[in-house]
Parts: structure tokens; sequence; C-alpha cells
């Protein structure tokens, strides 16, 4: 069986520090995931004159402005993670969060692209993605299963290939509310692969998600939980990216081909016990 994609979600939980998030793609790299994503946004696009403007404390100011720029790389910084990732052998890719920031990804040739939960109901982005006919990562959070036929016809209608990616967009997610069930489920109703998209705080579902046929496991990473930012208590650290990607690696060993075969090593043990033969 092919290996489960392994997205290790760097997202925002860099800070705005390049040296951060290079400490990021080198744990990923460490405990051998495939591929991490950061996020893009063009902030005045995204965010209001009036939500920019307002109140909000964070290590780089008082207004929500500052915040949201800090947060953001540029050029420069793209390059230079570009570099970094192919001296590491690792893929890269990001979600856009608006038109002007898919445009600006275009330009590093990804392997990917991904639509986020928040994005699937704007359908003018979805269609500009979708144009591209770059196989896309379709986060499913935060919509109906309309909703979602809508996105999916969008990707269907430019014949762009797509993965659908399982998710409950809530940050931590209680394991009750995961519905991991909904993989084979989402599988069944449009016929393409589906993955799981996680923001709970163990690794343990996202290997029950590969045990469920998901394609593709993404998952925020941290050097700290305890540090600054809305996705990091829903992260996992070393440790439980470590057992996330040795859990998945050692379910696809286990699993085998699913024929019945009668082995060397096995006849070896069958000649001791069966005294009879």
């Amino acid at each position: 069986m092919p290996k489960t994609y392994i997205i290790a979600e760097i997202g925002i939980n860099h800070n705005g520090d390049l040296n951060i998030a290079k400490k990021l793609i080198d744990l990923a790299v460490k405990c051998g995931c495939d591929a991490v994503k950061f996020q893009k946004r063009t902030i005045e696009v995204v965010y209001s004159k009036a939500v920019l403007d307002s109140p909000r404390e964070s290590p780089w100011g008082t207004r929500t402005r500052q915040q949201k720029e800090a947060l953001e790389f540029g050029l420069a910084q793209y390059q230079e993670i570009d570099r970094y990732c192919r001296d590491r052998r690792i893929d890269w890719f990001a979600s856009a969060w608006d038109i002007e920031s898919q445009n600006f990804l275009r330009q590093f040739n990804l392997k990917h692209n991904k639509v986020a939960s928040a994005m699937i109901t704007n359908h003018p982005f979805v269609n500009h993605v979708a144009a591209e006919k770059k196989h896309t990562f379709v986060s499913t959070g935060m919509c109906t299963l309309e909703q979602l036929d809508e996105t999916v016809g969008i990707f269907k209608k430019h014949n762009c290939p797509f993965t659908l990616m399982h998710a409950v967009s809530v940050y931590p997610c209680k394991e009750e509310d995961l519905n991991l069930a909904c993989i084979p489920g989402l599988k069944k109703r449009y016929g393409v692969p589906v993955g799981y998209s996680g923001h709970e705080v163990s690794p343990i579902p996202s290997i029950i998600a590969a045990s469920l046929g998901a394609v593709a496991v993404e998952r925020h990473i941290t050097l700290d939980r305890a540090m600054y930012g809305s996705d990091q208590a829903a992260s996992l650290e070393v440790r439980g990216l470590e057992t996330l990607v040795n859990g998945i690696r050692s379910y696809e060993t286990c699993l085998g081909t699913g024929e019945k075969v009668f082995g060397e090593a096995e006849r070896a043990v069958a000649k001791k016990m069966r005294y009879w033969e």
C-alpha cells in the first residue's frame, strides 16, 4: 500500500521568526515527516481596517495590526524556506488565505496547493486555486455537506486533482468530537482520496485515521505548547510527533499485503510442532 503522506503544519507557529521556522522544519525532518506546511495572508485583504486597528496585546504591541504583520513572512523569508527545505529534502507548501497570496506562492513551483477550512466557501478563491490544476489538499471543517458538495464540484469542473482532508475546526478539539468515521464516509460520497487534518492534543487519533484509510495526515507542530500563539495548544511537540509518525509507519508495516502467506519461518515452526507430518 502507498505510504501515508505526513504533513507537519508549521502554520504561524514560527511567530514570525525564521530561525524558529527552521527549527520546526528540522523537527519535521527528524521525525520522518514528508512535508511541512505554512500559511500565507495578505493582511489588508484578509482583515478589515476595524479589526486591524482593534486592541490586541501581543509580543509585538497593543494593536491587532502589529500582531498580524509580525506573523507574516515575505519574499526573502520564503525564498530561504524554499532553499532550506530543498537542502533538508522535505516538501513544503502553504495554505493561502486570499488570491494575492495564492499568486505569490506560484513562484515557488510547489508540489501541492492547500485550501484551508475557512476558505472552502469562498468560491472565487476556490475557483482560482482549482484553475491551476495542481494537486490540492482541501480541508473540510466549518461546513455542511451541501457546502462541501459545491467545493468538490468546483474542483471536478476544473479537472483539478484533490484530496479531501476530514477536519473539525476546533483548537484544540475534544476526542469525542473528532468523528473519524467520516473519513470512509467522505471517500464513499465523493469517490476521491481522503486524508485527515487534526487539531486534537494526542497523536493517537491520527494513527487511527491512517487505519481508516486516510492517505494523508496533517498535524500542527510546535517547539513548545507554552509558546505564544492560538495554534500552539493544538500542536504536537517532538515526542508527540515521533509517536504519530512511528505509529503510522508501524501500522503500514503490520498491515502487509492482505494475502495469506505460509512463509519459511512459519514452516520451520510447523515442522517442529506437527509431529504427524
